[in-house]
């Protein structure tokens, strides 16, 4: 039991360390990471991010977050630049070179030669006095108390520091950029994040069959339409398709429960005359929320308010919409 309790108290100091040093970072949003935004928005190039080490698995994650919200941005490992992916550098770009100490040898080699090339340089360092932030136009300042490893020693706080500054900066850049959830889903677009960006029900419905029936249409007829169809239910509609209501397996026991005349009964005396709908060109995820609104399985979709057909549930699970 003492040896779980000590378990998570290691996690919660772990957690605790990083989320304040975190917090120390907003006293570190200063001109510099004003100006640098600034830059980046003007930068007629790419944002190269450089670093080694955990630096450089945080900048990869940086380079990502970057390209996902309009800002194009590539990856070069520090040790690789200087055996050749200098070359990917132009002279338009911009770097951010990532190093808690700012002055390891490989920084210290790499740094000369990104200045010669003529790219504005920018340090995310934890240490404000070393040569790497001696060097750079701009610093973003990372600073931490002491790493969580209780050795200081693994990059631990420092990596997190890191990657927090980096994600204040795209999302800064976002935001000046006026990034929408439309520009977003350009670039996202497999996966559920994507489909419930850009799916639309006109993407969906379209599979499905169209049950629709008259609103003289006898009992028996409208059975056939709803079992023919497999949707469990069917729209009634007029000679124009206007949408006129809707009639679902739940109407017809209903109907049962009522002592309806099943012989002389017609589409009219059982549909829902006000069903909910949706046009076709709506988002897919609007549909999911108008349904887990009024907790129902299906929907109506019309055409500028034209009956087009119905989009069910399983239809949005089916395609990750959730």
């Amino acid at each position: 039991m003492n040896l779980v309790k000590n378990i998570k108290k290691i996690a919660r100091d772990v957690l605790l360390n990083e989320s304040q040093a975190i917090s120390k970072l907003t006293e570190f949003i200063d001109d510099d990471f004003e100006a640098c935004v600034k830059v980046i928005l003007q930068c007629k190039g790419r944002v190269v991010i450089t670093g080694i080490g955990k630096s450089a698995i945080i900048a990869s994650k940086i380079v990502a977050t970057l390209n996902s919200t309009g800002t194009p941005a590539l990856f070069m490992h520090a040790a690789d630049a200087i055996h050749g992916d200098l070359g990917m550098i132009k002279e338009e770009d911009l770097v951010v070179c990532i190093s808690k100490s700012g002055n390891t040898p490989e920084i210290k080699v790499l740094v000369p030669l990104l200045k010669r090339r003529g790219s504005k340089l920018v340090a995310l360092v934890s240490n404000t006095q070393s040569y790497l932030a001696q060097q750079a136009d701009f610093v973003l300042n990372a600073t931490i108390g002491e790493e969580a490893c209780p050795n200081n020693l693994a990059p631990t706080t420092s990596t997190t520091a890191h990657l927090a500054m980096g994600d204040a900066l795209a999302v800064c850049l976002l935001e000046l950029r006026n990034f929408t959830s439309r520009d977003f889903a350009e670039f996202h677009p497999g996966g559920a994040l994507g489909k419930q960006l850009y799916l639309k029900v006109s993407d969906v419905f379209v599979h499905n069959q169209v049950p629709m029936v008259k609103p003289d249409t006898a009992l028996k007829d409208v059975i056939l339409e709803i079992s023919s169809k497999r949707l469990g239910c069917t729209g009634v509609v007029d000679g124009s398709k206007n949408l006129l209501g809707i009639i679902t397996d739940g109407d017809l026991r209903r109907m049962l429960e009522k002592g309806v005349n099943l012989l002389s009964a017609k589409a009219t005396d059982i549909m829902t005359k006000t069903p909910k709908s949706i046009e076709k060109d709506e988002f897919a995820v609007k549909a999911m929320q108008v349904m887990q609104d009024n907790s129902i399985t299906q929907l109506v979709v019309v055409d500028q308010g034209k009956f087009a057909g119905f989009i069910h549930l399983h239809d949005l699970l089916k395609e990750g919409i959730v």
